[in-house]
């Protein structure tokens, strides 16, 4: 059973930056993708990065584009977020996302981010 363990949110001001943590555990298979999604108040989900294992690329968001920086660290079987030059309309609930090879759709709890004055 794959389990997602996320960390590291809270408030921020603007321009201020964040890193999260996604810690991850019962899965042997490669993945299809392994990212970032987040949702505000009011809204849906939204991706906001990830990894794509069949080509190797990285995915970004354009509102986050240049700010966030996706990577992992496959011994400590831990992804992180950086976010840098935070803006109130980052703030939100993030959640790690496994993508399975058969569709399954795997998250972790969130990790509430509030970026505020």
């Amino acid at each position: 059973q794959v389990q997602l363990v996320e960390s590291g949110g809270g408030l921020v001001q603007p321009g201020g930056s964040l890193r999260l943590s996604c810690a991850a555990s019962g899965f042997t298979k490669p993945y299809n993708a392994i990212g970032w999604f987040r949702q505000a108040p009011g809204k849906e989900r939204e991706k906001v990065s990830c990894f794509t294992s069949s080509d190797g690329s990285t995915y970004y968001s354009d509102s986050v584009k240049d700010r966030f920086t996706i990577s992992k660290d496959n011994r400590k079987r831990t992804m992180y977020l950086q976010m840098n030059s935070l803006k109130p309309e980052d703030t939100g609930v993030y959640y790690c996302n496994h993508h399975a090879p058969s569709g399954t759709d795997n998250w972790g709890q969130g990790t509430q981010v509030t970026v505020s004055a």
